[in-house]
């Protein structure tokens, strides 16, 4: 088992990467001071729930915990106001308290969902994170939580940090080839945004990571939760240094909600931004090589780098408007300087991004 941790003075928390963990979840849980006195909640979703909730609630219950369950709808979509009062509607009837707990089971969706239910219910309760994605590697960590509104992604949230990550590499082995493609698409950009070396590893081990391989996905997550750690810990609340993570997510998110939350997987529209935002970066003077690099790497795991010919271009800029980094018809962007590299331009113009968008409609179409 590999142990991180997020140092944030008295609310500092582990991330524990290992095979076989759900089993052990109870242990954890009382190790991290969780009381086993009041009801947990445990939100999950209707792909990850026959898998793996009864493993979870067996492992809790044998430590003396009282459990109840959510199960959402798996997808993007659930990540909703909605849904939201759905789970909260179900931890009030299941009579959670003060010193009652949230579990998110399931990727980024459950993640962010669950941690927002925590943050908001009772107006904040712990909760801890039990990724079972690669791309929730990324958002498991570091205490951003949120739901979206049909005009923008997570535009209604808080930053409320676990009190533990528990992620178990068993829980991979069932993802969907295309789940693991855009799960590894923010590995990579954690290397992209902050470690060249990782960034080159990355792009040797593509076979084994897109196969797998138990040994590469652990060094791979636990750098990428490495990286996400560090930075975290240097700025929770995002005033400066953390803006880097968001590398790819400017035209990434926009790209999400007009396709609907579902058209394209986060990882994929990620991975569609990471190369707008390079393409920019070298409309802005960088070594042309940058965006060469940016794609090909991207293409070694079979993830997209052009924009569905179907998605209109004003539309996005509008979807961009409503992106929490747009101000004074200017968006923040966080541009690549060179693998490993990024830096903040808080002023790039509508119209540089409307060239950009049109590059990345004229590119091969390579698109799912």
């Amino acid at each position: 088992m590999r142990t991180i941790t997020v140092e944030l003075g008295e609310r500092s928390y582990p991330i524990h990467i290992g095979e076989g963990l759900l089993q052990r979840a109870g242990e954890f849980l009382k190790a991290q001071g969780l009381k086993n006195g009041s009801p947990l909640l445990i939100v999950t979703d209707s792909h990850v729930a026959p898998l793996y909730l009864q493993v979870l609630e067996t492992a809790l219950q044998t430590e003396g915990y009282r459990t109840c369950s959510h199960i959402i709808e798996a997808g993007e979509a659930s990540k909703s106001l909605k849904t939201y009062e759905e789970v909260m509607t179900t931890a009030i009837q299941a009579g959670l308290d003060r010193s009652s707990s949230v579990i998110a089971l399931g990727g980024g969706v459950v993640g962010d969902l669950a941690g927002f239910v925590a943050a908001t219910y009772m107006r904040g309760i712990k909760f801890v994170q039990m990724p079972t994605t690669i791309l929730a590697h990324d958002s498991s960590v570091g205490g951003k939580v949120a739901v979206n509104h049909p005009l923008a992604k997570n535009m209604i949230g808080s930053f409320h940090q676990p009190t533990l990550v528990l992620y178990d590499l068993n829980t991979l082995q069932t993802l969907p080839a295309r789940e693991v493609r855009a799960g590894l698409s923010e590995v990579l950009k954690e290397g992209l945004i902050w470690d060249a070396g990782f960034a080159s590893w990355c792009d040797k081990q593509a076979e084994a990571l897109l196969s797998l391989d138990a040994e590469a996905l652990g060094v791979a997550l636990e750098r990428g939760c490495s990286i996400k750690a560090e930075v975290v810990s240097h700025d929770e609340q995002e005033h400066g240094l953390r803006a880097i993570l968001n590398l790819g997510h400017t035209i990434g998110h926009a790209l999400e909600a007009i396709g609907g939350y579902g058209k394209l997987l986060h990882g994929e529209a990620i991975a569609i931004g990471m190369v707008g935002a390079a393409k920019l970066a070298v409309n802005r003077g960088v070594e042309p090589m940058l965006l060469d690099e940016t794609i090909r790497i991207l293409q070694r795991f079979e993830l997209p780098t052009s924009i569905p010919h179907t998605m209109d271009d004003e539309h996005i800029l509008a979807a961009m408007m409503h992106d929490k980094k747009f101000k004074e018809n200017q968006i923040v962007f966080i541009l690549p300087e060179a693998i490993g590299k990024v830096k903040v331009a808080p002023d790039i113009q509508l119209q540089e991004v409307r060239e950009v968008i049109r590059y990345l409609k004229e590119r091969e179409e390579d698109h799912v």
